[in-house]
C-alpha cells in the first residue's frame, strides 16, 4: 500500500517556487505551455497535457540508450531527454508555470527513484511521468495512485511519503556532477535520501 502523501509545507503555495533547478520563468517553459493542448481549461486537465508531454515525448535515459546528463528543467525540454529526477523537474516546472503547486516525491527502489505531487482539488495525488517503456506503468490519475512501479516491500523497497518544496541536493549534485556517456547513471545514482 502507497503511503499518504505528505508535504512538507502546509502552504500548497509554497510548491510554486522557481529556482536554477525548477525554472520555469524560462521562455522555452512558457513556450511549449502555448502549444499544449488540454481538453479543457480546467486545473487537471492543464495538469494532464503537461503530465502526458513529459510522460510520452521526454524521453527516459535508460530506455532511450541516451548518454546525455541532464538536470535543469529547461534543459530537459531543450534535449528531450532525461532520468526519472530529471523529467520530475520538468513536470513540476511545467504545473508550477501554470500556478499548480507541485512538488518531489521518491521512492527506494534498486536506486533512488524520483516522481511528483500535485495540488489538485483540495489535496495532494502523486504522479509519475517516467516514461511507458520497459514494464512501467504510470498514469496520470488523481483519484488513485498509478504510478511506474510497484514497491516490492520484500526486496526492501519502500515509498518515501514526503512532498519535498525542491529536488533532493543529493539527487541534484548528483546530477549536476555526472559524466556523460553510456551507463552515466550506474555511476553512483544515490540508493537513498
Amino acid at each position: 500500500m502507497s503511503p499518504v502523501p505528505s508535504p512538507t509545507s502546509d502552504r500548497p503555495s509554497d510548491y510554486l517556487a522557481a529556482d536554477a533547478v525548477v525554472d520555469h520563468d524560462h521562455p522555452a517553459i512558457h513556450a511549449l505551455l502555448g502549444t499544449l493542448q488540454p481538453a479543457s481549461d480546467d486545473p487537471a486537465a492543464r495538469a494532464e497535457a503537461a503530465y502526458l508531454f513529459v510522460r510520452d515525448e521526454i524521453e527516459h535515459v535508460i530506455d532511450a540508450g541516451d548518454p546525455r546528463v541532464t538536470w535543469r528543467a529547461s534543459d530537459v525540454l531543450r534535449q528531450r531527454v532525461g532520468i526519472c529526477h530529471a523529467k520530475a523537474h520538468l513536470l513540476a516546472a511545467l504545473l508550477r508555470a501554470q500556478g499548480i503547486p507541485a512538488g518531489f516525491c521518491y521512492q527506494e527502489l534498486s536506486a533512488l527513484h524520483g516522481l511528483n505531487a500535485v495540488h489538485l482539488h483540495g489535496r495532494w495525488s502523486r504522479l509519475d511521468a517516467r516514461g511507458n517503456r520497459t514494464g512501467a506503468r504510470g498514469e496520470f490519475s488523481l483519484d488513485e495512485e498509478k504510478l511506474a512501479w510497484p514497491v516490492d516491500s520484500a526486496r526492501g523497497e519502500r515509498d518515501l511519503p514526503e512532498i519535498h518544496l525542491a529536488p533532493s541536493a543529493v539527487v541534484v549534485d548528483f546530477l549536476m556532477t555526472a559524466e556523460p556517456g553510456p551507463g552515466w547513471y550506474e555511476k553512483g545514482l544515490p540508493r537513498t535520501l
